[in-house]
């Protein structure tokens, strides 16, 4: 295989076959977990490959994740599934940034999610209560992923957006993959509340928040500032990793056989044309496209 494929017929968005291609005008990737470093099952080898392989040069890697929970949890879950600890500097969570939005809004919370999700209110002086006495609705997941959808709270949201209760969103993601499938997330939840006229509260990507803590861990590891043109996104998520980088400004490398796989052909071997369509159908401009993360 060619290491860079461009049709500049149809766009100029390029294929490239490993990071190595491009990771020479980055000192920070801000890497996505889910879909990129693993599908929700296992690791993939050569995501593991290409972050070792950057950090081994020289280069920071902060992976940046919509996980509706404290850093910790995605450590021990990493580590459980066999990611090297030499993958990657740090982790930063949507949970770890969804808990300044929870510590500064009212006490009784409504909690929607597994109780997994619990420690995302570890230290903080607020009181999980039911839906009848709720001030404030912190989302987390769906209770049950592996059954519900999004219309299964409908009724139940219509009556808390009468009452006027924020909607905090600790998962802006929509879908996530989990081997095979795909499920939804907490943003599928709030994309319903929202439906409904409800009011999102939301600090996880595509959101500045987030981006702000990743970027703060890294240049505290440095030593020094980094610049927004030596930063580089790795995901696969077009409303939530590809978006929030642009939005953020900086650059992105979009991996193709995520979430959006289906839009353009098989995972492993996308229709170029296609995807550079799908791509221009929603404004986005990553740096180059590469189907799955290597070096």
């Amino acid at each position: 295989m060619e290491d860079r494929v461009k049709d500049t017929a149809t766009s100029n968005i390029e294929r490239i076959a490993g990071l190595s291609a491009i990771a020479a005008g980055y000192r920070l990737l801000v890497c996505d977990v889910w879909g990129v470093l693993h599908n929700g099952v296992a690791p993939y080898a050569g995501a593991i490959r290409a972050l070792t392989q950057f950090r081994a040069g020289g280069g920071h890697v902060v992976m940046v994740t919509n996980a509706p929970r404290r850093r910790k949890s995605v450590f021990a879950q990493l580590a459980a599934m066999g990611v090297p600890d030499n993958a990657y500097d740090t982790v930063v969570t949507s949970g770890d940034v969804t808990r300044t939005l929870i510590a500064a809004g009212p006490r009784k919370v409504y909690h929607i999610g597994p109780e997994r999700d619990l420690n995302l209110f570890e230290g903080l002086d607020r009181e999980l209560v039911d839906a009848q006495e709720a001030e404030v609705i912190v989302c987390s997941g769906l209770v049950d992923d592996t059954v519900e959808t999004p219309a299964d709270y409908t009724e139940a949201f219509g009556r808390l957006q009468a009452r006027g209760l924020d909607f905090i969103c600790a998962n802006p993601d929509l879908v996530v993959e989990r081997g095979d499938s795909l499920i939804y997330c907490a943003g599928a939840l709030a994309a319903e509340y929202a439906r409904l006229g409800g009011r999102n509260r939301i600090a996880g990507k595509p959101y500045r928040p987030i981006y702000e803590l990743a970027i703060g861990e890294a240049e505290n590891l440095s030593g020094g500032t980094i610049d927004r043109s030596q930063i580089l996104a790795i995901g696969d998520g077009m409303p939530t990793d590809i978006k929030g980088a642009a939005d953020f400004g900086i650059d992105a490398l979009y991996i193709s056989a995520g979430i959006h796989a289906a839009e353009y052909g098989p995972a492993d071997q996308p229709d170029h044309e296609a995807l550079n369509a799908f791509l221009a159908a929603r404004g986005a401009s990553p740096v180059a496209y590469m189907p799955r993360l290597d070096w």
